[in-house]
């Protein structure tokens, strides 16, 4: 594991060009975003305003995951790829609230996370551990290798995609990353994944107005699509449906345009 305090410093960012991690910051109502991040985002969000609903309602899934993999599970080893910018109720602090010794290693390639990962994600307990291996999730193995200094590979892990997956154009590549990330880890780890889908002509305009805007394109799959990433697993119930509704506290929840789900290794 890279030991990122004596890492130099992240090379000098681009403000001018939307960038995908501060569009997304925007859009939760975080400040780490500048004027080319807030007229993209606000290009998508004309053409689908779920999408600002969209971001903080994913983090609302993330804290609802984590605290049924860490409370009712006993997982307390994460693998969370593809971190983003740090905001609030981040998977740490989630995890090592109800489980003090959990484990967590983030993973992202971007140089602007990487300068916020080095000052934020900080251990919140004496027992546990947070560390970020900065890696693309499109080499699972080095991913792999840097994580095994912080995760006990014989012991359950839950292997976080939390609305990153969609940066990768190929689907087949896509399914093989997830798979080569969930298969080293043994029975009882768990995959938990949510994305954004094509389940509406508002959402899919939004796409074509992120990519006219410069952002990263984003490739929205169908909810069958993301069914397949969870082949072999056991899906924990209710299964892969919207993010808003999954083991929400209320029925009265709004269904957006992205579905998740947890499932276990057998």
């Amino acid at each position: 594991m890279k030991d990122t305090s004596d890492q130099p410093p992240a090379p000098e960012i681009d403000t001018s060009v939307p960038h995908s991690a501060r569009i997304w910051n925007y859009w939760m109502g975080g400040k780490d975003n500048f004027q080319a991040d807030r007229d993209a985002g606000d290009a998508v969000a004309e053409a689908y305003p779920d999408i600002v609903l969209m971001a903080k309602e994913s983090r609302q899934f993330l804290i609802r995951v984590v605290s049924f993999l860490a409370g009712e599970v006993g997982i307390n080893q994460f693998l969370d790829v593809g971190t983003g910018l740090p905001t609030m109720q981040n998977t740490h602090e989630v995890a090592q609230r109800i489980a003090p010794d959990s484990r967590i290693v983030y993973v992202d390639n971007d140089p602007l996370v990487l300068a916020h990962a080095r000052a934020l994600l900080a251990d919140t307990t004496p027992d546990g551990v947070t560390a970020y291996v900065d890696a693309d999730y499109h080499n699972p193995d080095v991913i792999l290798a840097d994580a095994r200094n912080v995760l006990n590979f014989n012991r359950p892990v839950a292997v976080m995609f939390m609305g990153v997956l969609g940066y990768v154009s190929d689907f087949e590549e896509m399914r093989s990353i997830v798979s080569r990330l969930i298969d080293p880890f043994p029975s009882g780890s768990y995959l938990v994944l949510w994305d954004g889908t094509d389940t509406g002509p508002a959402v899919v305009e939004g796409g074509e107005k992120l990519a006219e805007a410069g952002g990263v394109p984003y490739h929205l799959r169908s909810p069958e699509q993301l069914a397949q990433c969870f082949e072999g697993l056991e899906m924990v119930e209710p299964g892969l449906v919207p993010i808003t509704t999954w083991r929400a506290e209320s029925d009265d929840v709004t269904h957006i345009d992205a579905y998740g789900a947890v499932a276990r290794k057998p």
